[in-house]
């Protein structure tokens, strides 16, 4: 047993090593200074060889000003709704500090402080660290303020150095970039307002920031904003710091505040560049996005500068010889995205994300959502028949060859054989673009021509669960799937540009997925941040699914809806769409070394609506195999300049063949053997003319196979046995949807 001097003499020691340690702690710490605070870095972004993009930040927009030239109304609005106490407390919450060294112990994240002292001190000292060192400096320094500093200055501090959002740090810089005023022009409503961003800009800017928090929309913003704004209001009234008539006068409108503006450098593509890389380095890190505003970051990109100067003049160059809305109404709000990534690897080497921040766009169409796909979903209704099978194949994956229905308003079946119904209970019937009569034709006619009702029956064969699957495999992500009902199999989902241009790499590369990744490495004043690596690749589906889906797509561009893409003169495969109401037109193709796609689309400014393109440019409708494919030609042309034609691997011919019910049973083959004097006619007339007359000899035999394939399905011919197939009009039809209940998409 130690003896009580022992005890006492190590208590003595511990408490007295603990106060000098205090004392010791206290004495270096040094008192935050909103001059030193104000000197925050840029954000660096880097082209993926190294050179520099672009440097932008908070540095250029912030400007401390002295508390005489913040109204009272700011002043107060941020004690009501923060710090009620704030001129009678320490300036140190030690429950508040108590709780955070409990969370950080328990392996959490810090938390901020509950005063405005000590949110003062940590907007001075933010940095990637999350340690309990950080926590106990800053309740030092805290402390060391509220022995130091008056409340005003305190206050002026805080006001000072926080962050408001849209680059702002500050109060005068907040009250410019919302308001355009200086921050002493402040009326009451608006400085509820920034007080209210003071709770969280991504949350509470009604512009939105959907780009790094997807449930941060304009209209959920907007309704926070306006709630935390009179609440405030409320506060400030209550504690007796405006009158009865401020609080009238300042509570009966909301202070919309300015829109977007573009900052310094943040002009053409630059501006959704830094954008795609930001958001990217937020959900790929620890990095919060206050602390990524701060500066001091160095972002080394995926982006190639040719690629995205030839992507962006492509647009521009088709823009200007199709789209004039001078001379056209119709051409008004037309918009275009697109997306070019690197297949087997995910890098995303370019895009095209709208006119520029310069010119009142600040949304990103590369990275859309609401704009279906259209047809360019059918793909993955072939793939997942190839995979998976139908319920009639018991897991058997069938061929392209197989036969469905493609004529025009047809009633589609459940796999029990009842039909589908619409909400009414009324049959659903499903319509493609023309009522040419198409009869029972292939699947990969289907596709040229992309006929919509044998990819709808297709898809309720299949499983729409399973169509989801493979496309989820491929690189389409959760939130952007629609509805499972029979026109999920046409393109009712909204992928974004960059999602499908992923998805279609998925294809190019035999199969393998790796998701889109924009940036490299993310460096925090030269030294390495942690977190970064290049998105796995897997083998997303069977090797030979995509060969045969690839085969496929390329005779889309050979002879089908896509013939426009011929032009590039190598190598390639694509699909076009277009949906209802012509409301979107996309095409996506692919080489082995670039998967690109291009969205066309009208929305109204106002809300958003997409709004129809029929007329627009001048036609009737306005498909994928038009401007879109017309616009991947000419970028796909310039990024592939000088670049070997790679091809694409051999696809090993899928042999289960199931038709759809009602299909007829194909003519068997008739043997002719001739006489040693043959006629140019067969001795047994066949039901249906053969396309091909052969030239009988001696030795030959006729074969004649009865098939709606077309040439590109069709037999062959050798010697000594002829094969003669029967061939569909190949025609210029479009597949389409009217809608129905379920909506849908067009080829």
């Amino acid at each position: 047993m130690p003896s009580w001097k022992l005890v006492s003499g190590l208590c003595l020691f511990f408490f007295g090593s603990l106060v000098a340690a205090v004392g010791v702690g206290y004495a270096m710490v040094q008192v935050p200074s909103e001059n030193i605070a104000a000197k925050s870095q840029n954000n660096v972004y880097y082209w993926a060889n190294g050179d520099q993009m672009v440097a932008t930040g908070t540095g250029a927009n912030r400007q401390n000003i002295t508390i005489d030239q913040i109204p009272q109304a700011m002043q107060w609005s941020v004690i009501s709704a923060e710090n009620k106490s704030f001129y009678s407390d320490s300036g140190v919450d030690p429950m508040g500090i108590a709780r955070a060294l409990a969370n950080m112990a328990r392996g959490g994240q810090t938390q901020g402080g509950s005063t405005i002292t000590q949110q003062f001190v940590k907007n001075t000292y933010l940095s990637q660290d999350q340690t309990i060192t950080r926590k106990f400096k800053e309740m030092f320094i805290s402390i060391k303020v509220g022995t130091k500093f008056s409340k005003q200055q305190i206050l002026q501090g805080y006001l000072n150095t926080s962050y408001y959002g849209r680059g702002a740090y500050g109060i005068q810089a907040a009250a410019q970039t919302y308001y355009g005023v200086n921050a002493v022009d402040l009326k009451p409503s608006q400085c509820a307002f920034l007080a209210a961003l003071l709770k969280g800009p991504t949350y509470y800017d009604p512009i939105g920031a959907t780009n790094i928090d997807p449930a941060a929309d304009a209209k959920s913003n907007t309704a926070r904003s306006k709630a935390r704004w009179s609440w405030i209001l409320e506060q400030m009234h209550n504690d007796k710091h405006i009158t009865d008539a401020e609080y009238q006068d300042a509570i009966k409108k909301y202070p919309e505040p300015q829109g977007l503006k573009a900052t310094k450098g943040m002009t053409g593509q630059i501006s959704y560049l830094v954008d795609t890389a930001k958001k990217y380095v937020l959900n790929h890190s620890d990095i919060s996005q206050t602390e990524f505003d701060q500066g001091g970051f160095q972002i080394y990109t995926t982006f190639d500068k040719s690629n995205v100067n030839e992507l962006a003049a492509a647009v521009k160059k088709v823009q200007k010889e199709r789209i004039d809305p001078k001379k056209r109404s119709l051409d008004k709000y037309v918009q275009f995205g697109a997306a070019s990534v690197r297949p087997k690897d995910g890098a995303i080497v370019a895009l095209y994300g709208g006119d520029g921040y310069e010119n009142g766009h600040f949304t990103n169409n590369a990275d859309t959502s609401g704009v279906p796909v259209g047809s360019t979903w059918k793909p993955f209704v072939l793939a997942a028949a190839m995979e998976y099978g139908t319920y009639k194949t018991d897991g058997v994956g069938i061929s392209p060859l197989s036969k469905y229905n493609g004529d025009d308003h047809l009633k589609v079946r459940n796999q029990d054989g009842s039909y589908v119904l619409n909400k009414d209970n009324s049959i659903f019937y499903q319509n493609n673009e023309s009522a040419h009569a198409w009869g029972y034709i292939s699947l990969r006619k289907a596709m040229e021509q992309s006929i919509n009702t044998p990819f709808v029956q297709l898809g309720m064969d299949v499983g729409n669960s399973k169509v989801r699957d493979v496309a989820k495999a491929s690189g389409i992500l959760d939130d952007s799937f629609a509805t499972l009902n029979a026109s999920f199999a046409i393109g009712t989902s909204t992928p974004s540009a960059i999602r499908m241009a992923d998805a279609y790499a998925t294809f190019a590369a035999s199969g393998k997925q790796a998701d889109p990744y924009s940036v490299v490495s993310v460096k925090h004043d030269g030294q390495p941040v942690s977190g970064f690596t290049k998105p796995t690749v897997k083998q997303a589906m069977p090797e030979n699914v995509a060969n045969n889906v690839t085969d496929t797509l390329e005779n889309v561009i050979q002879n089908g809806t896509a013939e426009n893409a011929k032009a590039l003169g190598r190598a390639a495969a694509g699909k076009t769409g277009t949906t209802d109401s012509n409301k979107s037109a996309w095409f996506v193709g692919y080489t082995q070394q670039l998967s690109t796609s291009i969205a066309m689309f009208r929305e109204n400014p106002k809300d958003a609506e997409l709004l129809s393109m029929n007329g627009t440019a001048g036609v009737a409708s306005i498909h994928g195999g038009d401007i879109p494919t017309s616009i991947w030609t000419e970028y796909m042309e310039a990024a592939l300049k000088g670049k070997s034609d790679l091809g694409f691997p051999d696809a090993t011919k899928i042999d289960k063949v199931s038709n759809e019910d009602g299909a007829p049973s194909p003519t068997p083959s008739v043997i002719v053997t001739p006489s040693e004097t043959p006629s140019a006619t067969p001795s047994v007339t066949p039901s249906v003319t053969p396309s091909v007359t052969p030239s009988p000899t001696d030795s030959c035999q006729f074969s004649l196979q009865c098939s709606d394939n077309g040439g590109t399905d069709g037999g062959t011919t050798s010697s000594p046995t002829v094969s003669a197939t029967t061939s569909e009009s190949t025609g210029t039809n479009r597949g389409n949807t009217n809608g129905g209940i379920f909506g849908g998409a067009t080829g």
